[in-house]
């Protein structure tokens, strides 16, 4: 995987093969990014990356500028990578290692962009109770935007806040933000 933007463009990041992680593919991320680039101005911020994997999303958007990043994930291997990686790096991203699903229920912070990526193979009750809780914990700013990527074999928009969905190859990106 490689930054695409930013201060580090180009850095490619070696991840360890016995991490258990899908790193979302350099086109559909680039394509996700001119979508954010359009929408926010990256340094004011407040990001929540969750199942953050490699980091690599985390990585992008300090790369672009974003200082409040908080990574979150349940395997200890990914959680190390991404603090040992983002200090190699020069990034401040704030890494907890938790399940999603606690995490939800626990944090009382809001962000203005959320970013998951579950694993696939995830049943679609889980994801939807993803964009739930977000919605209903009022974790998502007013302004805010929920991405959730999936297989192109998953639809999400019979979901509440459902804006838009965007396929790359197998991959989909469905956005939510308030009405």
């Amino acid at each position: 995987m490689r930054i695409i933007s930013g201060t580090h463009k180009g850095r490619r990041i070696l991840a360890p093969k016995k991490l258990p992680v899908r790193p979302t593919t350099d086109m559909a991320k680039e394509a996700l990014f001119n979508i954010l680039h359009n929408r926010f101005y990256f340094p004011d911020l407040h990001v929540l990356d969750l199942c953050a994997g490699t980091g690599n999303i985390s990585y992008e958007f300090a790369s672009r500028g974003v200082s409040k990043i908080l990574a979150v994930d349940a395997d200890p291997g990914c959680v190390e990578f991404i603090v040992k990686t983002s200090e190699a790096l020069g990034f401040s991203i704030a890494v907890t290692k938790s399940d999603v699903f606690q995490f939800l229920e626990n944090t009382e912070q809001s962000f203005h962009l959320i970013f998951t990526d579950p694993p696939y193979d995830m049943a679609l009750e889980d994801f939807e109770k993803i964009a739930t809780h977000v919605f209903n914990h009022k974790l998502l700013l007013e302004d805010g935007l929920l991405v959730i990527e999936h297989s192109k074999h998953m639809n999400l928009a019979h979901l509440p806040h459902f804006t838009q969905s965007r396929k790359y190859s197998n991959s989909v990106f469905s956005f939510f933000a308030h009405a």
